[in-house]
């Protein structure tokens, strides 16, 4: 994949968000709940990244205080959110950890009754710049089958956990039913990407107005500021947007940002 460091540069491109709006903000919910790594399915590993952080365990020893943070966040975190949304009138994007809705068939027939979009974020929250090529087209048709069979829907976006392989982009293309794909940190607008003679949209993500800060060294140690550097962000594209619109992406977690 070549990198490109100029994008719109200088010459951000003008056009109009629905409605006449300066600014889109992609709201994304990530669950993962129940597909993180656990030796209770056989594995050889399981999660280290919790509410304290990264916490490595012996060999075998499973994390019980783990599974229950995540256990959180699919019993009553993403419950919580979901009443949010609808009492605002919020429609967001569910990125759906396929395994995860597969534990949780009651939250996977919510999130499409209350009209959010569904996207794939892997079969499980696995770490796809590790496959080889093979197995990650394995992995992305799991993941399609599984969600189409819990939501009734056929994701059309893609996020991988962490980063995509060499191989992801290219294999949703070729895969020929994803629309877009968030495996990008490099913008505040989309972008169009050629992909074997095939124009592909990228929707770019941030690990900067993120939920997931609680839970990182020097992060977030309370909600307020967690909101006010999302505040002071949407200002700052708001007024970038009277000339050429902007789009302010943030990312969420039943487990994080659905504590009460």
């Amino acid at each position: 994949m070549d990198r490109d460091y100029v994008g719109y540069g200088d010459e951000p491109p003008v056009f109009d968000w629905p409605g006449g709006n300066r600014l889109a903000i992609s709201l994304v919910v990530n669950y993962e709940e129940g597909s993180e790594y656990t030796l209770t399915d056989g594995g050889a590993r399981q999660e280290t990244l919790g509410e304290w952080g990264v916490k490595e365990f012996p060999p075998g020893v499973r994390n019980l205080a783990n599974e229950s943070f995540f256990e959180y966040g699919s019993r009553v975190g993403v419950w919580r959110m979901l009443d949010l949304f609808d009492r605002h009138e919020v429609k967001v994007t569910f990125g759906v950890c396929a395994v995860a809705l597969e534990r949780n068939p009651a939250a996977a027939k919510a999130i499409v009754a209350a009209g959010h979009e569904v996207t794939a974020h892997g079969y499980r929250w696995e770490e796809h710049f590790t496959m080889e090529r093979a197995f990650e087209r394995e992995r992305i048709a799991l993941a399609i089958e599984s969600i189409r069979a819990t939501t009734g829907v056929r994701p059309q976006g893609w996020y991988c956990r962490t980063a995509p392989s060499m191989n992801t982009r290219a294999l949703l293309v070729e895969e020929g039913g994803f629309v877009y794909d968030s495996d990008a940190y490099n913008d505040d607008l989309p972008y169009y990407v050629e992909v074997k003679g095939t124009r592909h949209l990228v929707l770019p993500y941030t690990l900067t107005y993120n939920d997931v800060r609680f839970v990182l060294p020097q992060g977030y140690s309370e909600p307020s500021a967690f909101f006010e550097t999302c505040r002071r962000g949407l200002d700052y594209l708001w007024e970038e947007g009277a000339s050429h619109p902007k789009m302010m992406s943030i990312g969420l977690h039943s487990r994080l940002i659905g504590q009460a």
